[in-house]
């Protein structure tokens, strides 16, 4: 007969274990001994988990703490905002504030506009001469954020939105996005100044961000709120256009 696995050198081990789906190794091998619980609690395994996977290479990634976590957050991140750039006309956004005449889902790059700086977007909503508001609130632990993660690594939240005006009209624009409780109490909130775009503008597509971190525990929603108007309130569509919006959970 072979060689037992438990008489294997410890860099052996760990090679036949990184070949493992994570999810496995986490609830099926840990559980084995001792010894594997160690290793799949460890960092070498997980850090060989990321280089096979192409996971690693920035500074942030360098400086993880904790590895497994990085694994996970790293093959975890998404776009968690659903309809970003109105492919879906405005499903997925709720608390919808039409003034004026309401919201409108127009192509790029639309009238007195420039095009998006991506090809892969297509769209984007536009408001009108009173303000226009929409919202999502995303549930973290629906999303495979998991209370323990949340509570004690704390990944950074990143939030992105894309705005720009039309060339021939002015208009203001504001993002406003809350980190929630269970109970929906505000743990941490960043709202942007109220953005002015003046008349005769370049119309070029800005990209504003912010990222939380170190937000304290108890963070179970993200709440994403953007919108604007015209300031020339013209009847239809002249106001700050948005899209490309996006949050995201990242190591």
């Amino acid at each position: 007969p072979g060689p037992r696995m438990e008489s294997l050198p410890e860099a052996v081990l760990i090679r036949i274990l990184a070949s493992i789906p994570a999810v496995d190794l986490v609830l099926v091998c840990r559980l084995v001994c001792c010894q594997w619980k160690n290793l799949v609690d460890g960092a070498a395994l997980w850090i060989l988990k990321c280089q096979q996977e192409g996971l690693t290479g920035t500074e942030s990634e360098e400086n993880a703490e904790n590895w497994q976590n990085f694994y996970f957050l790293s093959k975890k991140r998404k776009n968690l905002i659903k309809n970003p750039c109105g492919e879906e006309d405005l499903q997925h956004w709720g608390e919808v504030e039409n003034g004026g005449d309401g919201w409108k889902i127009e192509e790029l790059p639309g009238d007195f506009g420039k095009e998006f700086p991506s090809e892969e977007v297509h769209k984007y909503f536009v408001t009108s001469y009173e303000w226009c508001r929409k919202a999502q609130v995303i549930d973290l632990r629906a999303e495979g954020y998991w209370e323990e993660l949340m509570d004690t690594t704390q990944p950074k939240v990143v939030v992105k939105d894309w705005y720009a005006g039309r060339s021939d009209a002015g208009c203001l624009y504001e993002l406003c996005v809350k980190l929630l409780s269970e109970n929906e109490d505000v743990l941490a909130e960043y709202k942007s100044e109220t953005i002015t775009i003046p008349q005769d503008n370049d119309a070029n597509w800005t990209e504003i961000s912010h990222t939380f971190s170190n937000y304290g525990p108890g963070v179970r929603f993200v709440r994403f709120e953007h919108g604007g108007q015209d300031t020339l309130f013209w009847k239809g569509w002249y106001g700050v256009r948005v899209t490309n919006s996006s949050v995201t959970v990242e190591p």
